[in-house]
């Protein structure tokens, strides 16, 4: 094990790291990542009640090296995203032993991990996405009629931001449209489990047992809606992702009902809480600077660098988990085999070595090579996708929206893995 000299992390900064409400005041978030990073960039993080212990990964280059050395840091050996031991014994109860509830493609490493990456791969390269953008306009348009309908104040977040996304995801994976609310409604439960709000239990106080609950019978709908949507893929393919997945094999097999199941949630929730939450961030970010706004309707070649730093500036995936798989060395401590470790993407794409004021909204940030999408073997298979939507969503708001400014303080969800605005209170007048 590591040596007595390690810094730990004990009492409220401990706390803090695992609890959701400290995610809402993201100022003061930030401001505690800062601390840390500047005093113990890589620390031990021990709850001996609550959690097994693990090492806290706040500073770039070091969540970079992690997450480009899947040889060396591992998924699947412990839970991917952070749990608490009475969760993450349950999981164990209902899965056989797995500590990931979804076997999905997070969850895995090699060498399963290309195996499965491969199945849709060249699906979501640009040249094939490119072939949908009629589609996703035409959604970006009704989307935004919606707003325009509103009469010039709305909440963008359960208006715009979480349909938009949602729509558009289950377009790929060939979902009918009257089925979408139930996957909202699931993913919500799914992500959103930590956030009383989200999760529609109507519970603010829910045990982190209850949380856990509820997500497993989010779960449970996701997997029996896609062991159906499969048997309909076999017997009838379409052109769509869930139809090659449906009827992919590896290694002369169907894939197994889990880890069918893994992919299609991984694609169905993942594609849809990120890029709502970039999108609501970036909308919040031209709301409180109008010139930028202003520039942004005159000037739409600074789009994808709108696009890009919404993307930092929001980090949506906030974290995961990686397990050592050998003794090893990272920024100056030293890590034992089987060592858990939290790789902050917040405090990395917030290091000031890298992204000179990080706290400001740069449209014109160059270079921007942020972490949000990860890196390396794992980094997100959506993330072409993601910047087509948003690109196509923002040019059509801008093309029917002449002003914009916040009506009302936003306010983010409770979630200490997926996170972002749950409202967006927006005033605007039109374009004529």
């Amino acid at each position: 094990m590591a040596t007595q000299a390690e810094p730990v992390l004990t009492g409220a900064d401990a706390q803090a790291i695992i609890d959701p409400v400290n995610y809402v005041d993201w100022d003061s978030l930030l401001d505690r990542f800062d601390r840390l990073r500047s005093e113990t960039p890589v620390v031990r993080v021990v709850n001996d009640e609550i959690h097994d212990p693990f090492w806290l990964v706040t500073r770039y280059d070091d969540v970079m090296r992690i997450s480009k050395d899947n040889k060396l840091f591992l998924n699947s050996p412990r839970s991917v995203t952070f749990s608490d031991k009475n969760s993450g014994a349950f999981v164990k109860s209902i899965t056989g032993g797995d500590p990931n509830l979804v076997r999905s493609l997070v969850a895995l490493d090699a060498p399963t991990h290309p195996q499965y990456r491969r199945l849709t791969q060249d699906w979501f390269m640009p040249k094939n996405i490119r072939q949908m953008e009629d589609e996703i306009r035409a959604l970006a348009k009704t989307t935004v009629d919606r707003l325009v309908d509103a009469g010039g104040e709305a909440d963008f977040v359960p208006l715009v931001s979480a349909p938009y996304p949602l729509h558009v995801v289950m377009q790929i994976l060939g979902v009918p449209e009257a089925d979408e609310q139930r996957m909202l409604f699931l993913t919500q439960q799914m992500f959103g489990g930590q956030d009383e709000d989200l999760n529609k239990s109507g519970m603010a106080d829910m045990t982190p047992e209850q949380i856990m609950q509820l997500v497993v019978g989010a779960v449970a709908d996701f997997e029996a809606y896609f062991a159906k949507l499969t048997q309909e893929k076999r017997a009838n393919p379409t052109d769509d992702v869930a139809s090659v997945i449906a009827n992919a094999k590896v290694d002369g097999a169907y894939l197994s009902d889990r880890d069918m199941a893994g992919y299609y949630i991984i694609l169905a929730a993942a594609g849809h809480d990120t890029t709502s939450a970039s999108t609501a961030g970036a909308m919040m970010a031209l709301a409180r600077d109008p010139e930028q706004f202003a520039r942004l309707k005159a000037d739409r070649d600074l789009l994808p660098g709108i696009v890009e730093e919404a993307i930092r500036w929001t980090t949506p995936v906030q974290h995961f988990m990686r397990t050592a798989a050998e003794d090893t060395e990272l920024g100056g401590q030293r890590i034992a085999k089987d060592d858990w470790l939290m790789i902050s993407y917040i405090a990395a794409n917030h290091d000031p070595d890298v992204f000179p004021e990080p706290r400001k909204f740069d449209a014109s940030r160059s270079p921007n090579r942020h972490i949000a999408f990860g890196a390396g073997a794992h980094q997100c298979l959506g993330l072409h996708m993601a910047r087509m939507e948003m690109k196509i969503l923002f040019n059509e708001l801008l093309d029917r929206i002449e002003t914009l400014e916040l009506a009302g303080d936003p306010v983010r969800a409770k979630s200490t893995f997926v996170g972002g605005l749950k409202t967006l209170p927006i005033r605007y007048s039109l374009s004529k």
